[in-house]
């Protein structure tokens, strides 16, 4: 879980280079049962750090700090 504007960033700069790789495949294979095992854990991991990224843009900051002092205890 993503717990403080620094991995926000460093997790929107790995989606970033993420998407950037599946980009160039995109680009450069040209077969498409390739294209599709070279990018489905790229794209399974993007989901995955987007949804991340969404619940810490949901949770106001208060609450945030509550939900990892719990989870630390």
């Amino acid at each position: 879980m993503i717990q403080n504007n620094q991995e926000l960033e460093t997790t929107l700069e790995r989606i970033e280079r993420f998407q950037k790789i599946v980009e160039k495949l995109k680009a450069s294979e040209t077969n498409p049962r390739n294209y599709e095992l070279s990018t489905g854990g790229f794209l399974a991991e993007i989901d995955r750090m987007k949804l991340e990224v969404r619940k810490y843009l949901s949770i106001h900051s208060s609450e945030l700090i509550e939900q990892i002092a719990e989870g630390s205890t």
